[in-house]
């Protein structure tokens, strides 16, 4: 009997630490411009799909949800619209930061 109460205990621990790092879920990201092709971008520990002018993480932990995550992302794929997911979103001030060091920004910036 003390056995399966402790297994019940760790079963839901792991569940709950599980839980917690994958907090936000879902995070979608707006691109200024389309990318070529489908790609696939690691961004703040989460994996982005990125087709057409949106990439999606279905599954991102909470440490994706930042402009320093957004930077990254920005960096393969270009300057990023918007960025959130089901609980916030960047506001302006992250937007640009995510952007400064944009894929093609130094060519956008020279013109």
């Amino acid at each position: 009997m003390k056995l399966r109460t402790l297994a019940a205990v760790a079963a839901v621990s792991v569940s709950m630490f599980a839980g917690s790092a994958f907090a936000d879920g879902r995070i979608a990201a707006a691109l200024d411009a389309p990318v070529p092709a489908k790609t696939k971008v690691v961004a703040g520990g989460a994996v982005f799909v990125c087709e057409g002018s949106e990439c999606v993480s279905a599954q991102a932990p909470s440490r994706a949800l930042t402009a320093v995550a957004c930077k990254a992302l920005a960096k393969e794929v270009g300057r990023v619209s918007a960025f959130g997911g089901e609980t916030r979103s960047l506001d302006a001030d992250d937007l640009t930061r995510c952007n400064a060091s944009a894929k093609g920004a130094a060519l956008a910036s020279a013109k």
